[in-house]
């Protein structure tokens, strides 16, 4: 019965095809072989191809295996859950345990020496950091920067070698602990995104073979469109563990990173967002009773201000849109900036070798041990608050524990250094203290300027240095020092207002974020989520759209910029306007197509293969006439897989029977392993024997690839290439014939419907004058190459 199908299928496909174009004429390879050259990137297979074997392997499919086959992506959207939380756990506990340490040492030497206080507080950096330069050099390459332009390029069909292996995660997680417990001016948010992903992946594909860490029982997801679902979860995960935020990894995943997105991965994402954050919850209630160490109220990010300004006045709105246009300029410029910078890194510095890249992050660690250390003791400390009208206030912090008011370089011990209270924090920390309520005159204009300064220039220059970076909590820190710093102005003038400086933090930060990242929906849930302040939503929403409104003058957003330059040739969600302008036959008019007959000998594919680096080549046929028609596209990988397996070959050129396919192959054998580059033409090893052989392509190839014709609008190409996530389409001469048209009732019939007398009806030239009778509603249709056709189930 498949058997009569597929050839009933090929039938079909050769009437509705037109003739292969001429050398002039072209497909779309061309995009294809773009993609391949940029930064080394290979497309993803999204579109499911539809060949004998999957088909046969569809057809035996129970209702029990379909059952399974659900409840086992539920099973693993909650480990992903569970393992992305656990990850967070690890590398937070590690980082607060860490700094708690460097930051009691060195606060207990410095009541003897400042100078071997710094002396260690500089060792004590440049050695975490050093470990985990030293993990991404020599160990896992991909895991340096946040990863998040590689996993969005992922999810909009673009594979970056290395992004989702095991070392990379392993990479991730621990390099993570390194740069930011050693105090670099980077976040662990954006690498927790991509340590999700890799969890994601990971699991998919059931474990790692190289590293003998697999299962049998999850090879059911090996496909490049179920990878995607489950990396999607992975990146929600990431961000909901980052900020304890569900709600905000959603919508992140939703509006940042994924290019195609249904209704069923949403109900997925949410569940493995909401496990994140009930084992997330769980460690916390465990660490609470003292069993985590230096672990406190810091590390998983929340910071409270509902205690804080409870309303807003109209005379508000002026300086709130004015951090919004600030936060806009500056995030621009941080943008261009780091994209500079990490241009000269990539093209000059990092070329020069991994002892390089080590180089320039131990000279980073080291400014940054004496900048922090530095300007601090020259700033002059100030009286703490008065302990009667404030007495909830402890002033000033006991050494090593997180909090406000840090006693350093002062000469008595009721005063506090407001600039050590930033930089001898956690940036979990030293936001929290920034956006602290009811601590009005805490931090002075000076030392909130001379801060935003050095820690803007620091987070320039060290993102995209060769470490896992972040750049939420930077941000957060840069916008919620020029956002107090602007409250400090608004509670100077306007004096009758409950105005509180921590609000204004808030508001700082987020515009930053979005005139840099230039997110707004999910920035603006995840700001909610991590402040427990609903009422400020409208301000957040306020300077979130005038920031992004002012970076978007300016430049594209962070990770666009960066996957720019790191080659990711992204397809945004609108084409260019150039493209509404242009046809598909003038996209592809400087190609040469190349293609394969069904019946090839087994030496011409290899001298194809080896002759170019094209992925993709359509199959033609010769039709009743003899004319030369297309009836499928064959991709590289299945060529190389059918050559190295070898049982295919065959001595006469004649079709074979394609029910002996599924006795050799089964459809996950053409699947590319996600954890290599999968096979090269290097690694066929052919006799000269074989070489002389057959090769019958039709029951490999995909018999229904998508096709255009050739005057449609570049514009539509660009949306349904995008939009379904395809790798190749097929560009043809307008088609002569029309068979059919299917409209919305042809496709809405129950799927258990049994009904045999079920027809859906076409345009025919019989309905038409039938319609046409009665007023149908066809009735403009009257073309006359139109044919009877009838579609049943």
């Amino acid at each position: 019965m498949l058997s009569n199908h597929f050839q009933n299928g090929i039938e079909t496909a050769k009437l509705a095809w037109s003739r292969l174009p001429s050398s002039d004429d072209a497909e779309t390879e061309g995009h294809e072989r773009i993609m391949n050259d940029i930064g080394g990137a290979e497309s993803l297979d999204y579109e499911v191809i539809e060949n004998y074997a999957y088909r046969e392997a569809q057809a035996k499919r129970s209702k029990l295996f379909n059952w399974y086959y659900a409840m086992l992506k539920w099973l693993i959207a909650l480990l992903i859950g569970v393992g992305t939380a656990l990850a967070a756990v690890f590398i937070n506990l590690a980082v607060e345990n860490f700094s708690g340490w460097k930051y009691a040492v060195t606060f207990s030497i410095i009541q003897h020496s400042y100078i071997l206080g710094f002396l260690v507080y500089a060792i004590f950096n440049v050695a975490l950091v050093f470990t985990s330069v030293f993990i991404v050099t020599q160990f896992a390459p991909a895991a340096a920067g946040s990863g998040i332009p590689e996993i969005k390029g992922y999810l909009n069909g673009v594979d970056t070698h290395g992004i989702l292996l095991f070392r990379t995660l392993i990479g991730k997680i621990f390099g993570s602990i390194g740069s930011v417990g050693g105090g670099l001016a980077l976040g662990k948010e954006g690498p927790l995104v991509h340590t999700g992903a890799c969890i994601a992946s990971l699991l998919g594909q059931g474990g790692s073979t190289k590293y003998h860490f697999s299962s049998s029982w999850l090879r059911p997801f090996e496909s490049d469109r179920e990878r995607r679902d489950l990396v999607t979860c992975g990146c929600a995960a990431g961000v909901a563990a980052a900020f304890r935020a569900p709600v905000g990894g959603v919508l992140f995943a939703l509006e940042e990173v994924t290019s195609w997105w249904r209704s069923q991965l949403m109900w997925r994402v949410f569940f493995t967002s909401a496990i994140v954050a009930v084992v997330v919850r769980t460690a916390m209630a465990w660490c609470k009773s003292g069993k985590c160490g230096h672990f406190g109220s810091g590390g998983f990010i929340i910071w409270d201000i509902s205690g804080g300004q409870e309303d807003y006045s109209f005379q508000e709105l002026l300086p709130m849109a004015i951090i919004g246009i600030i936060g806009g300029l500056l995030g621009a410029l941080f943008n261009q900036l780091t994209l500079y910078i990490s241009s000269w890194r990539r093209n000059c510095l990092h070329k020069k070798g991994n002892k390089i890249r080590i180089i320039e992050v131990l000279l980073i660690s080291l400014m940054t041990s004496v900048i922090s250390f530095g300007l601090p003791l020259l700033r002059k400390c100030s009286p703490c608050p008065n302990s009667e009208t404030n007495p909830d206030i402890e002033c000033p912090r006991p050494p090593g524990i997180d909090g406000n008011f840090v006693n350093f370089f002062c000469s008595t011990n009721k005063e506090y250094n407001d600039l050590a209270t930033i930089f001898f924090n956690t940036q979990d920390d030293a936001i929290r203290n920034l956006f602290s309520a009811k601590t009005f005159h805490e931090y002075s204009a000076q030392s909130l300027l001379t801060f935003l300064v050095m820690f803007y220039s620091l987070a320039v220059v060290t993102f995209g240095a060769a470490v896992p970076a972040g750049q939420f909590v930077p941000g957060i820190m840069i916008g919620s020092t020029y956002g107090r710093l602007v409250g400090i102005f608004v509670v100077k003038y306007y004096m009758k207002l409950n105005v509180d400086e921590g609000t204004y933090a808030l508001l700082g930060a987020a515009s930053f974020l979005g005139g840099s990242m230039r997110m707004t929906v999910s920035l603006c849930v995840i700001m909610v989520e991590i402040t427990n302040n609903l009422k400020l939503l409208p301000l957040i929403m306020l300077v979130l759209l005038i920031s992004k409104a002012v970076g978007d003058f300016f430049n594209e957003g962070l990770y666009e910029e960066q996957a720019r330059l790191r080659g990711i040739p992204l397809l945004e969600s609108r084409p260019k306007q150039l493209m509404r302008n242009m046809i598909a036959q003038e996209a592809c008019k400087n190609q040469q197509v190349i293609s394969f007959h069904r019946i090839v000998k087994v030496s011409e594919i290899l001298y194809v293969l080896r002759s170019n680096k094209h992925n993709g080549f359509p199959v033609v046929s010769h039709g009743r006439n003899g004319e030369e028609l297309v009836i499928g596209l064959m991709l590289r990988s299945h060529l190389l897989v059918l050559l190295h397996s070898k049982i295919d070959f065959q001595s006469s050129p004649f079709p074979c029977d394609p029910s002996g396919v599924t006795s050799r192959h089964i459809w996950t054998d053409f699947v590319k392993p996600i954890s290599s580059k999968g096979m090269t033409i290097d690694d066929i090893h052919l006799t000269e024997d074989e070489k002389e052989m057959y090769l019958d392509l039709a029951p490999f190839l995909n018999p229904c690839p998508y096709i255009v014709p050739e005057d449609m609008s570049l514009a539509k190409v660009y949306n349904l290439f995008r939009q379904l996530g395809l790798r190749h389409i097929f560009v043809v001469p307008r088609p002569s014939r029309v068979i059919g048209l299917i409209t919305r009732k042809d496709l809405l019939f129950e799927e258990n419907d049994n009904s045999a007398a079920m027809e859906l009806q076409t345009t025919s030239v019989r309905a038409t004058a039938a319609n046409r009778s009665s007023g149908g509603p066809h009735e403009h249709l009257q073309h006359p190459l139109l044919d009877s056709h009838l579609i049943q189930r």
